[in-house]
């Protein structure tokens, strides 16, 4: 470095400016503990989150099972102007998508709480769900899950849906739901396996869960035994009738849309076949439409990542107020020549007609056609 470019003493800069070095002012507290030199930060200085989340978690677990793992989880998410409708409330399927989401989760959780081989659970059945109240934009929703009944290689989880407007702070119940999931194995997905047993707070209740599960066991296969119709289309339908609504949808099954072990989340199923169920609502009324209610829906095998699901609808029922959609979930393996097309699931929704105002609006009814193609199911 050059002379020019040296930097003189301290005290020679002192001496010719004249200015004197700044003087540090008193300290009027002694500092924290954990800010003095040496020190560390005590344990009681930092919030225990464990200890801040353990009532939530001890007050969930008393209503239903007590397990050595969490019985009982809640997810929280702002809803978005992407997940609306075109009435402008949120999207039933996506309802449908948080509500099995969460499902997943926690009969996952539990399903690999013990030393074994793992494995992720999937979803067999959705009990009816009704939709009790609208979920606006901007409003948060809150999932709360919970296992209540174990079988030999099933799952009963019981899922409650809150809205909170974050502006006001009120609170509504919207959604209640019944999930059945089974485990399958990581090495071999096609490989049930067993379901560690919960421990009940009363005897009542293992016997209340065993009913439900005998019951949605037998309607399952009933269910997959009459579920051999394909929805074929007809050319230039007569208005109001079961052609003249009904919808298909063609789906692509990509990686976003599967799980980590290559097949397709049981939401994603469900937000779609809510989408053609409205798509047919829509085209017989010709309103908007909301959904008001789903009817079991029965998962009768995986859909794996890469096949071509056609998702079909068509009106099956009218009443003065309500329509009834029957959905139907086709998956054709097209990169896998040794399986042939088959049913992945199928479900009846509920759907309502609304003016602008959001009322309620009468549903023209369905006609049986002239030309007799497309009959309806006689209530």
């Amino acid at each position: 470095m050059g002379r020019g470019l040296s930097r003189r003493p301290r005290s020679i800069r002192r001496r010719r400016t004249g200015t004197a070095p700044p003087t540090r002012r008193p300290r009027l507290h002694p500092p924290p503990p954990w800010r003095r030199p040496g020190s560390f930060i005590p344990r009681q200085a930092l919030p225990d989150t464990c200890a801040l989340l353990q009532p939530l978690a001890d007050a969930a677990s008393m209503s239903g099972p007590a397990a050595e793992t969490p019985s009982a989880i809640q997810i929280c998410r702002i809803m978005r102007p992407d997940d609306a409708n075109v009435a402008g409330n949120v999207h039933g399927g996506t309802i449908l998508k948080m509500i099995e989401e969460a499902g997943a989760i926690i009969s996952t959780r539990h399903c690999n709480s013990q030393n074994g081989e793992r494995c992720v659970a999937a979803l067999a059945r959705v009990e009816r769900t009704d939709f009790l109240s609208p979920m606006c934009i901007g409003e948060v929703a809150h999932v709360s899950a919970e296992i209540t009944y174990t079988s030999k290689h099933s799952v009963e989880v019981q899922v409650n849906v809150m809205s909170e407007n974050i502006l006001t702070g009120t609170k509504k119940l919207t959604n209640k739901a019944t999930l059945w999931y089974v485990p399958l194995s990581l090495k071999n997905v096609d490989k049930v396996l067993e379901v560690p047993p919960v421990v009940y707070s009363r005897q009542e209740q293992e016997e209340e869960g065993r009913k439900r599960y005998e019951a949605q066991k037998l309607e399952r296969m009933e269910t997959k035994w009459r579920n051999g119709d394909i929805v074929q289309p007809v050319p230039n339908p007569e208005p109001n009738t079961v052609s003249y609504s009904q919808s298909s949808l063609i789906h692509l099954v990509g990686p976003s849309d599967c799980t980590l072990h290559g097949f397709v989340h049981g939401g994603v199923t469900m937000k779609l076949m809510d989408e053609v169920a409205g798509i047919v609502a829509a085209r017989h009324c010709k309103t908007n439409i909301v959904t008001a209610s789903v009817d079991a829906i029965n998962f009768h095998d995986k859909i794996r990542k890469g096949c071509v699901i056609t998702i079909s609808g068509r009106m099956t029922f009218t009443s003065n107020k309500s329509m009834e959609i029957e959905v139907l979930v086709d998956a054709d393996p097209v990169v896998d020549n040794s399986q042939k097309r088959y049913r992945a699931a199928s479900a009846f929704f509920t759907y309502v007609s609304l003016s602008q105002e959001g009322k309620s609006l009468p549903v023209p009814q369905l006609v049986k056609p002239v030309t007799g193609n497309g009959d309806f199911r006689q209530r």
